[in-house]
């Protein structure tokens, strides 16, 4: 375990999980919530989790950009984009909208052009694996390559398995043990 990971995993234990009755986005009821907005967006924690997620795709080849649904993966891939450079990596960042633009270009699927480039889609929890999905077919629309999927924090709850099932490499860089939560 890493420094950084570990460092992370801590900030996400003190300051982004929360017990109660929740809803999740897929409906489903919770007694934890672990809202990671609290800490992606936090200019301590936020290069951790760049390092972290550096680490874990560091062995996927020929990665040119990483990115996901927003507003969720937003955080997450400029985290990897400037830890990457900071590292002297050049891994771009993109966004996906739930749909696409009514105006300007149009686009569902903002940032460099992706068109036959390999891509890592980025999540920043992960519950059904639904959000990850739905950005991987817009992001075929735009001609791009599907490496891997990577989350900073899995539920366990169905996400891995149903994002392999659709044949794409599923990582995660936390767990609910990690956080105490299994």
């Amino acid at each position: 375990m890493t420094d950084a990971r570990d460092q992370l995993i801590d900030y996400i234990r003190r300051e982004a999980v929360f017990h109660g009755d929740f809803t999740l986005t897929s409906g489903k009821k919770a007694s934890y919530y672990v809202d990671l907005r609290k800490v992606s967006l936090d200019h301590r924690v936020a290069p951790l989790i760049g390092q972290v997620m550096l680490d874990l795709i560091a062995d996927i080849p020929d990665v040119a950009a990483v990115g996901g649904m927003t507003m969720g993966a937003d955080p997450i891939a400029s985290a990897v984009l400037h830890q990457g450079a900071a590292r002297g990596a050049a891994y771009d960042a993109f966004v996906v909208r739930k749909q696409p633009k009514d105006h300007g270009r149009g686009r569902q699927v903002e940032g460099p052009d992706l068109e036959g480039k390999r891509v890592v889609v980025v999540e920043d929890t992960s519950t059904t694996g639904g959000s990850p999905l739905a950005a991987i077919e817009a992001l075929q629309k735009v001609g791009a390559e599907i490496a891997a999927v990577a989350v900073v924090v899995d539920r366990n709850t169905g996400a891995r398995e149903r994002i392999e099932a659709e044949g794409y490499p599923y990582r995660a860089a936390i767990g609910l043990a990690d956080l105490g939560l299994e």
